[in-house]
């Protein structure tokens, strides 16, 4: 095979270049060698890396989303709950390309990728006659003298648009997570996450050089100087490396026999899969990712995880911790918002009696409530969150 390793006679004449290196360069690089490289903290970093280019976090993001926005609302005040009203036919239809679930998906979604959602509502005589999301990485706050915010800017393309906060409802509806170091922004779960995402990309990333590598660990060839020979020529050299890349790289040459000739031996280096154990630190960081966002793992499909005793239980666990309690946060929040322009209160809450995860709690409060031969029918009504009046019932 390599039979161009026989270097000319003219060659045994060359002396090596004197070399200068400083006294510590190879301290210094030594020290920067064993730095952890992450991946930037910034929004648009994070989704690229966090949801467009991680499956668990894409799929954890979605997943909730979807399930939230799925829910059916109601609207009802202190008295009644409404079957018919303007702000159900807004919510329904919120503008001409938008469905409800595909709004509020979109609004959730923005809340998970970056801990705020913005939600804009173009005036009309009462009630806004549409509502837009906005994209989180595109808004920015802007706080007046006393800390409080006085406007809203979206920068698109060089080219913003102010939202200015006076009298009146407030054009912008801005909901937020919890942020323990920040007044004006949320905290997004993919910023705790991010840490586990960096592993698990690059574990992916390892996992395909190693497929791409004919799915061993690097090794090193060592040239022993036949007939003399101190060291390779940069032609022999660039050579060498063009034949080891089209001849035993890849998938299509795995497991083709090495011929090595010359006075070139084969020492393989690094450690194989099973001893890193890559594929467990792989679920392991799966795991944390599922673990930020408040999805059971099972639902995920990550083997490994035995904290529920089925799938039904890790479903309804995920519903009451993380979807119910976003879903409540968030259209409270909108319907606060709205009630603003009507200038009557109501709220807009899930309808837990339509969630089939819930269906077996559901039965045994019911039940429960139901037998307690001691409460008037208002009593029982409260007690399951529900108005004294029915459906469409008063003026």
């Amino acid at each position: 095979m390599f039979d161009f390793l026989k270097r000319p006679d003219a060659d045994k004449a060359e002396m090596a270049p004197e070399a200068k290196a400083s006294a510590t360069g190879k301290i210094a690089a030594w020290g920067a060698s064993g730095r952890v490289a992450w991946s930037p903290r910034d929004v648009v970093s994070l989704t690229r890396t966090g949801f467009t280019g991680n499956p668990i976090g894409f799929r954890a993001v979605k997943l909730i989303a979807e399930a939230a926005a799925a829910l059916p609302l109601v609207l009802q005040d202190r008295t009644r709950r409404y079957d018919t009203h303007p702000l159900l036919d807004l919510i329904s239809r919120p503008n001409a390309a938008q469905g409800r679930a595909e709004l509020f998906e979109a609004l959730y979604g923005q809340l998970l990728l970056t801990g705020n959602a913005y939600l804009e509502g173009v005036a009309g005589d009462a009630l806004p006659v549409e509502m837009h999301v906005l994209r989180s990485d595109r808004m920015s706050l802007v706080p007046g003298a006393d800390g409080w915010p006085v406007a809203y800017e979206y920068n698109v393309n060089g080219r913003k648009h102010r939202f200015d906060l006076g009298e009146g409802p407030s054009p912008v509806c801005h909901i937020k997570s919890f942020h323990p170091q920040d007044d004006h922004y949320g905290f997004s779960p993919m910023q705790a996450a991010a840490s586990a995402v960096d592993v698990h990309n690059a574990a992916s990333r390892w996992s395909k050089a190693l497929l791409d590598n004919a799915a061993r660990p690097s090794g090193a060839i060592i040239y022993r100087g036949a007939d003399g020979q101190a060291a390779l020529s940069a032609d022999q050299y660039d050579r060498l490396l063009s034949e080891m890349e089209s001849q035993h790289q890849g998938a299509r040459n795995a497991g083709r026999p090495m011929l090595l000739e010359g006075g070139l031996d084969w020492k393989p280096m690094g450690f194989s899969p099973s001893d890193m154990e890559f594929q467990k630190t792989k679920e392991a960081a799966a795991r944390e990712i599922a673990i930020a966002y408040g999805v059971p793992p099972m639902i995920l499909g990550i083997p490994g995880d035995a904290t529920y005793a089925n799938y039904q239980e890790a479903n309804r666990a995920f519903y009451r911790l993380t979807v119910l309690p976003l879903v409540q946060r968030v259209t409270g929040a909108v319907g606060d918002w709205l009630s603003d322009y009507t200038g009557e209160w109501a709220e807009l809450r899930p309808d837990l009696d339509q969630v089939p995860a819930l269906g077996a709690e559901r039965d045994a409060q019911w039940r429960r409530v139901g037998d307690a031969t001691f409460l008037t029918d208002g009593e029982k009504r409260a007690l399951l969150g529900l108005p004294s009046l029915e459906v469409g019932d008063g003026a």
